[in-house]
């Protein structure tokens, strides 16, 4: 008897054929095997004369940018009329990311089968979220998947691009930091060591300074690969418990939330993101309560994932979206304000969309303002941590100096 764990391993073929006409015929289907091709092609009416199993070269990871250029093109390609299957061709032969190439012809041998394109994203959970496969069956059902599909690449655009601001805002100090810690292990372990021997010859007491400087170098030149090892060992345990452990994620997303000036940032971020998302779905008629299950993930933060649940409940049981944010107690008045002018006006998807570009250039403003303020402030503490090391090791030279 056949297990479930026996399943059959589906490849892409590309074929070649004649129909009932005596027309050439060419084009691609993913099946078990070539048989399974021939029996295919035949219920068609196709007569195969060549079938070859397509291999696809190991390329790079497809990234949330792959998947965004990727809604935009169809986008485009749909709008300007282009057949669906053949969009998929154009995409899938001219990207330079193989895995993309692969993922791409695999949705296309999925829909040439009769699959419907919302079912054929949903085989691919890892790059297509449900908020993007609801809004494409929202687009199929509605007979308005150009319209949706444009509206999808907007936002993954829009998303895409305060994901990156955000980055880049933490990117910078923490690369400067890092790099300070090595230069200040560099001084320690090999510079501090070289002095240490000078000041032996000296024969006289050493200022403070240079005291706590050399025991600490002789600390790091003793567990040096302790503290290293430590450090990295920490660093991966702390990064995979956020990732695994919902308790260690709605801890640090709360912290986030609460750091000083950072903090303010990835909040404005995190309303972005929740503003237009609900925007983008009410727009495409997917009822409130629905959108509201897509809305809270795409956040991207625990804090604001709990009170999309508590605003879901509430509004599920009839309290309107304003009183329910209100409640929520995270959103500032102007968001609930708007809002509430958007419910009232029966145009709560444009008053959404406002208030997502308000808070996304306040992102971009504050993003500017950091990278100005740290710079400065960088080099200050750089200043402080190198230059009172070098002080410190030369503390001794300039005493004898005053001596002599």
């Amino acid at each position: 008897m056949a297990t479930s764990g026996n399943q059959v391993k589906e490849s892409v073929f590309a074929w070649e054929g004649k129909d009932k006409t005596g027309k050439t015929v060419r084009g691609e289907l993913r099946a078990g095997g070539e048989a399974v091709v021939n029996v295919t092609l035949r219920r068609q009416g196709i007569m195969v004369t060549k079938v070859k199993k397509k291999a696809y070269r190991s390329g790079k990871k497809v990234t949330d940018k792959d998947i965004t250029l990727f809604t935009r093109q169809l986008a485009t390609m749909m709008k300007a009329g282009v057949p669906l299957l053949q969009s998929f061709d154009i995409v899938g032969k001219g990207h330079s990311n193989p895995s993309v190439s692969k993922l791409v012809m695999d949705l296309r041998a999925d829909i040439e089968t009769g699959t419907s394109l919302n079912q054929a994203f949903r085989k691919f959970p890892l790059y297509f979220d449900p908020l993007f496969c609801n809004l494409v069956g929202a687009g199929e059902q509605a007979g308005i998947l150009e319209d949706l599909l444009t509206r999808l690449a907007i936002y993954k655009e829009k998303t895409q691009a305060i994901k990156s601001k955000i980055k880049s805002a933490l990117t910078y100090p923490v690369s400067i930091l890092a790099v300070a810690f090595l230069v200040t292990a560099v001084i320690m372990i090999w510079v501090v060591p070289a002095f240490k021997e000078v000041f032996a010859s000296f024969g006289a007491n050493l200022p403070a300074p240079t005291l706590f400087v050399m025991a600490l170098s002789e600390f790091f030149v003793k567990w040096w690969y302790v503290i290293f090892g430590g450090l990295f060992a920490a660093l991966y345990f702390f990064f995979r418990a956020w990732q695994r452990s919902l308790k260690m994620q709605r801890f640090m997303d709360k912290l986030l939330l609460r750091l000083p000036v950072f903090g303010e940032v990835i909040r404005k971020a995190t309303i972005a993101r929740w503003t237009r998302t609900l925007s983008t779905m009410f727009a495409a008629g997917v009822p409130l309560v629905e959108s509201l299950d897509s809305v809270g993930g795409a956040a991207g933060n625990a804090v604001y994932l709990d009170a999309t649940r508590r605003i879901q409940t509430e509004v599920s049981t009839g309290t309107s979206l304003t009183v329910a944010m209100q409640n929520a107690d995270v959103f500032p008045n102007m968001v609930t304000q708007m809002v509430s002018i958007g419910e009232e006006s029966g145009s709560l998807d444009a008053m959404l969309g406002k208030v997502a570009d308000f808070y996304e250039d306040e992102v971009d403003e504050a993003v500017a303002s950091l990278s100005a303020l740290m710079e400065p402030a960088i080099m200050v503490i750089l200043g402080v941590l190198i230059g009172g090391l070098v002080v410190a090791m030369y503390l001794p030279i300039f005493k004898l100096g005053a001596v002599v």
